[in-house]
C-alpha cells in the first residue's frame, strides 16, 4: 500500500476509540499506547479520545468501569474511528445507533480501524462486504458465517485497506496500529513509538497470527534469534544457506520454520527489513540513494529503486519528499 504523505497543517490527526462493554482493557490500553501521549522526544501528531454509545461507566473485561463522557457524536469530528475489541457472548446483535454512527463517520471520509473483534461492528456497518478482512483467529469462522460477504482471512495478524483495516486479536493490534502510524506519519516516527513502547519494529500484516502447534514430537525452535541476528547485518549479503548455518538446520527446514512461524519466506522477511530501513534512513538522512543501498543490502540504487516501488508504489525521490525529518521536530 502506497504510504499516505505528511499533512502540511500541525494540526493532529484525531483518533476516536469506540468503546462497548465488555471492553478489553489491554486492546484499549495498545491503541493508547501508540496514538496516545508520548515522551518530550516524541513530538504530538495525533490526538486521542474515548466515546461509547450511553456516556458514562463502561465495565472492561478487567472488572473495572471506565469513565466515558463523550457519545457518538465524537464521532463526527474523527479522522479515523478506531474500534477496540470487546468480550459478548456469540451472535450478539451490534446496536443500531453505533451502525449507523460508523456508516456516517467512513461516509465523511473518516479512516475505520476494528482491532480483534472489533471487525463485527464494521462488517455489520456493511463496511467489509466484499473485502478481505482480519480478526482474532478464534473467532474467525463466526465472523464469516454471520457476514458471508467478507472474505474473512484468519491467519493473517491484519489487512489494511487505507478507509477500512482490521487486526487479529491481542499484540497484532499493536502492529496494526504502528502499521497505520508508519503509513501516516513515516517509518521513523512509527520506530520512535515502538522504540518508546520497548516494542520490536512491528510484523507485517501477512505474516501468520497463530500456528497450531503439533501435540507430540519436539516443539519447532523460535526464529528469534536467528531475526536478531539478521537485523544486526542488513548492510551484507546474506543468503538463505547461510541462514540455515547459524541456525543450524537445512535450507528446506528453514524456509519451513519460516513459513510455519511466520507466514512468509526467508528472503521476503529479509526484504521487508531492509524497505524500512530504506524508509527510515530517507526520512533521517540527506544520503543519496546508492549509498542507502549498499548500508541496507540492496547493492545498488537500481536495485533499491526498483524494490521499493515493488513494496510502495512510489520512488525514493517521492518518498522523502513526503515524508523528510524536517517535519519531524
Amino acid at each position: 500500500m502506497t504510504p499516505r504523505p505528511l499533512p502540511e497543517s500541525p494540526t493532529p490527526h484525531r483518533v476516536v476509540a469506540l468503546l462497548q462493554p465488555a471492553q478489553s482493557a489491554f486492546l484499549l490500553a495498545c491503541a493508547n499506547e501508540v496514538f496516545g501521549d508520548h515522551s518530550p522526544a516524541i513530538p504530538a501528531r495525533y490526538a486521542f479520545e474515548l466515546c461509547t454509545e450511553h456516556p458514562g461507566p463502561v465495565r472492561n473485561q478487567a472488572g473495572y468501569d471506565l469513565l466515558v463522557t463523550a457519545g457518538l457524536e465524537a464521532l463526527e469530528r474523527a479522522d479515523t474511528v478506531l474500534v477496540p475489541g470487546w468480550h459478548q457472548p456469540a451472535g450478539t446483535q451490534v446496536p443500531p445507533p453505533v451502525i449507523a454512527a460508523v456508516r456516517q463517520a467512513h461516509q465523511r471520509g473518516s479512516r475505520i480501524v476494528g482491532l480483534c473483534s472489533g471487525a463485527f461492528v464494521l462488517a455489520a456497518a456493511g463496511l467489509l462486504d466484499g473485502r478481505r478482512a482480519a480478526t482474532h483467529w478464534a473467532q474467525a469462522a463466526e465472523l464469516a458465517a454471520r457476514f458471508p460477504q467478507v472474505h474473512v482471512d484468519p491467519a493473517v495478524l491484519y489487512v489494511d485497506h487505507g478507509d477500512i483495516a482490521t487486526s487479529a486479536g491481542s499484540a497484532a493490534g499493536v502492529d496494526l496500529c504502528l502499521h497505520l502510524v508508519s503509513a501516516d506519519q513515516g517509518a521513523a516516527y512509527a520506530m520512535r513509538i515502538a522504540r518508546q513502547m520497548v516494542m520490536p519494529p512491528h510484523r507485517e500484516g501477512c505474516q501468520l497470527q497463530y500456528t497450531e502447534q503439533p501435540t507430540s514430537g519436539p516443539v519447532p525452535d523460535s526464529l528469534a534469534p536467528l531475526l536478531e541476528w539478521l537485523a544486526g547485518r542488513l548492510d551484507q549479503p546474506v543468503s538463505v544457506a547461510e541462514m540455515a548455518v547459524r541456525s543450524q538446520v537445512s535450507s528446506r527446514t528453514l524456509t519451513r520454520r519460516f513459513t510455519e512461524q511466520l507466514g512468509i519466506s526467508p528472503g521476503r522477511w529479509l526484504l521487508d527489513r531492509r524497505i524500512a530501513a530504506t524508509r527510515a534512513l530517507l526520512e533521517e538522512t540527506d544520503l543519496p540513494v546508492e549509498t542507502i543501498a549498499h548500508r541496507v543490502g540492496l547493492s545498488s540504487a537500481v536495485n533499491l529503486r526498483r524494490r521499493f516501488h515493488d513494496a510502495l508504489h512510489t520512488t525514493p525521490a517521492a518518498y522523502r519528499r513526503a515524508f523528510r525529518t524536517s517535519k519531524i521536530e
